[in-house]
C-alpha cells in the first residue's frame, strides 16, 4: 500500500468536500434502508390488522405516520443520490485537478534522463489511465468501505436493541466474514493478476500506438499481417486476465450476497422464538431481516472495487518511479548574479547516471545584451548545456543562474493546433500584426499567406503538415516572440537550406538587437549574429 501513500495525501487535503460527500452517500443509502425495513414493517402490520378483522376481533392501524414516514424516505433517497452524484462528482474533478498538478511538479523536478527512458506512448498511459486509476480512489474504495462498515455498526446496534445482544453477535460475527470476503480477501485474491494485467494493458497500448506510427514501414516490409497476429495474441493474454479476476470477484460478491442473505434467515429464525413468547411483535419481527436484506446495496460495489486495488497500486507504482527525482545529483548551489550579467556558470558538471561527465569545471559569464555562440560537435554536451543554463537539468556540480529566458530544444515541438495558437504561446499578447511580422523574419509569412486559413492553418499532429525546416522556424517564430530577456537557441536553424538561413539572420538581426541570446551549433554557418564564440571539447 506504499505505493498509493503520496496519492493518498492529496485526497486526504481536502477533508471537509471528503466529510460532506460521505454524509450525502450515507444518507441516501440510510434512506434506502429505512424505505425497505420500514415498507416490510408496515406491509406486515396491515396484514395482520386485516386477518384480526376477518376473524372478528378488533384491531386499529395508524396508516399516516408509517406512510409518511415511507414518503419521506423515498424522496430523501432520490434527493440524497442527486445531491451526492452532483457534489462527489465535483470532487472527484477537484481531486483529478489535484492529482495533475502534482503529477506536473513531479514531472518537472524528475531525473531528465529517466524522462527520456520512456516513449510517447508510455507517458500517454501515465497520463491518461494511470492517472484516471487513482481520481476514483476515494468514490469507488474508501467511500464505500467505511460507509459499509459503519451501517453495519447501525445494524448491530438494532439487532440489540430490538432483539437481544446475543442475536446482535451472531449477525455481527455473519456480516463480518461477508466484509472480509467482499474486500480484503478478494484483494489477495486478484492483486497479482490485476497487477500483472495493467502492466500488460500499457505493454498492448504502447504497441498498438506503435504499430500505428509505423503502419507506413510495416506495409512496405510486408509484416503488417504478422505484427497484427501478434497484437491479437497479446490482447488475448491481457483478456484472459481479466476473464481469471472477473471470475474471482464474482465468487467474492456471490458469497458475500450469500452471507448477507444467511443473516437474514438467522435474523428472522432467531426473532421468531422472540415473537413467539411475546418479546417482539410480528412486524419488528421482519424489520431487522429486511433492513439486512438491503446491505446488499452497501456491499455489492464493494468485490468490483478492491478487485482493481491490485491495477491502482501498479498505476501508483509506475507514477512513483517515473516520476521521481534523481537522489544521485547534488542540487546545485545557488549564486547570485553579478551587476548587468545576463547568465553566469560557476564551475559546472555536467554527468547523466553510470555515463562519464560530459564536461566539468566550466565556467561562463554573459553580460546583458550580449550574443555569444557555443560550437561543439554531437556528443560534446550542447544540449546538455542549454538544459542547465534553462533550468531545465540540475548540474552535478557547480552553480549556475541567469534572468528568466525563453528557450527552443534542439527537438522541435509543435501542438496540434493553429499557427496562431502555435506563435501565441510565446506571447499571449502580440497582435496579429506582430504574428505577421515575425512570420516575416523567419520566411514563412509567404508561405502562410498563400494559405486559405493563413494564421489559422492547422498544423497537425508536431507540425505534421510543414517540412521540418518550416516547422524548426514556426519553433523559432515562437521563441523570438517571447518577452524573455534571454534568448537560448540551440540548433536554430536545423533542416533550413543555407541561403534561407543566411537571410532569417539578417532579418532578425535588428530585432535582438539589446538580448542577450546564447546559440548553439555544430559550426559557424548555423549561428545567427554573435559577438563571441565558445568551442566545447576543444
Amino acid at each position: 500500500m506504499s505505493e498509493l501513500k503520496p496519492w493518498l495525501k492529496l485526497i486526504y487535503a481536502r477533508p471537509g468536500r471528503l466529510l460532506i460527500g460521505a454524509l450525502l452517500m450515507l444518507a441516501a443509502l440510510l434512506s434506502g434502508l429505512g424505505l425497505l425495513a420500514l415498507s416490510g414493517w408496515f406491509i406486515t402490520e396491515t396484514a395482520l390488522v386485516g386477518l384480526l378483522l376477518a376473524a372478528s376481533l378488533p384491531a386499529t392501524i395508524n396508516l399516516y405516520v408509517p406512510g409518511g414516514g415511507i414518503r419521506f424516505f423515498a424522496v430523501s433517497r432520490t434527493v440524497s443520490r442527486y445531491l451526492e452524484r452532483l457534489y462527489n462528482h465535483d470532487t472527484v474533478l477537484r481531486l483529478l485537478t489535484d492529482i495533475r498538478v502534482a503529477l506536473f511538479r513531479k514531472l518537472a523536478s524528475a531525473d531528465r534522463g529517466r524522462r527520456r527512458e520512456l516513449t510517447g506512448a508510455q507517458w500517454l498511459s501515465r497520463l491518461t489511465n494511470d492517472v484516471d486509476a487513482l481520481d476514483t480512489l476515494y468514490l469507488r474504495l474508501i467511500a464505500p468501505a467505511a460507509l459499509a462498515a459503519f451501517v453495519t455498526l447501525l445494524i448491530m446496534v438494532l439487532a440489540a436493541v430490538l432483539f437481544d445482544s446475543v442475536i446482535a453477535i451472531g449477525i455481527a460475527l455473519i456480516l463480518g466474514v461477508a466484509f472480509l470476503l467482499a474486500t480484503l480477501a478478494v484483494y489477495l485474491r486478484t492483486a497479482k493478476i490485476t497487477s500483472r494485467q495493467s502492466d500488460q494493458q500499457e505493454s498492448l497500448r504502447t504497441a498498438v500506438i506503435e504499430h500505428l506510427e509505423g503502419f507506413a514501414e510495416l506495409t512496405a516490409a510486408g509484416r503488417t499481417g504478422k505484427h497484427g497476429a501478434w497484437l491479437l495474441r497479446q490482447a488475448h493474454q491481457s483478456s484472459s486476465g481479466q476473464v481469471k479476476a472477473d471470475s474471482r470477484v464474482g465468487w467474492h460478491q456471490a458469497g458475500s450476497n450469500l452471507l448477507i442473505n444467511l443473516a437474514a434467515v438467522f435474523a428472522l429464525w432467531s426473532g421468531f422464538a422472540l415473537f413467539r413468547s411475546g418479546v417482539i411483535s410480528g412486524p419488528v419481527l421482519v424489520l431487522l431481516p429486511i433492513a439486512l436484506l438491503g446491505l446488499a446495496e452497501a456491499y455489492g460495489m464493494l468485490p468490483e472495487a478492491f478487485g482493481k486495488l491490485g491495477a491502482t497500486q501498479a498505476s501508483a507504482a509506475r507514477l512513483n518511479r517515473d516520476c521521481r527525482e534523481d537522489d544521485s545529483r547534488v542540487a546545485a548551489e545557488i549564486i547570485a548574479l553579478p551587476e548587468g550579467g545576463a547568465l553566469i556558470a560557476n564551475d559546472l558538471t555536467v554527468k547523466y547516471p553510470e555515463n562519464a561527465p560530459l564536461f566539468t569545471h566550466f565556467d561562463l559569464q554573459i553580460k546583458t545584451g550580449e550574443r555569444v555562440g557555443i560550437l561543439g560537435h554531437s556528443g560534446s554536451g550542447k544540449s546538455s548545456l542549454a538544459d542547465v543554463f534553462s533550468g531545465l537539468l540540475i548540474p552535478s556540480g557547480g552553480a549556475c543562474a541567469s534572468v528568466p529566458c525563453a528557450y527552443l530544444t534542439q527537438k522541435t515541438v509543435l501542438f496540434e493546433d493553429t499557427l496562431r495558437a502555435n506563435l501565441l504561446l510565446g506571447s499571449p499578447d502580440a497582435t496579429e500584426a506582430e504574428l505577421w511580422r515575425i512570420l516575416e523574419m523567419v520566411d514563412l509569412a509567404e508561405r502562410f499567406r498563400s494559405e486559405v486559413d493563413q494564421l489559422d492553418t492547422w498544423l497537425g499532429s508536431s507540425g505534421s503538415r510543414l517540412s521540418g525546416g518550416e516547422a524548426r522556424r514556426v519553433a523559432l517564430a515562437r521563441v523570438l516572440m517571447s518577452p524573455a530577456p534571454l534568448l537560448i537557441l540551440d540548433e536554430p536553424f536545423t533542416g533550413v537550406d543555407k541561403v534561407t538561413r543566411e537571410r532569417i539572420t539578417r532579418q532578425i538581426d535588428a530585432w535582438l538587437e539589446g538580448r542577450t541570446v546564447i546559440s548553439l551549433a555544430h559550426g559557424p554557418d548555423a549561428l545567427p549574429c554573435t559577438d563571441r564564440v565558445i568551442h566545447l571539447g576543444v
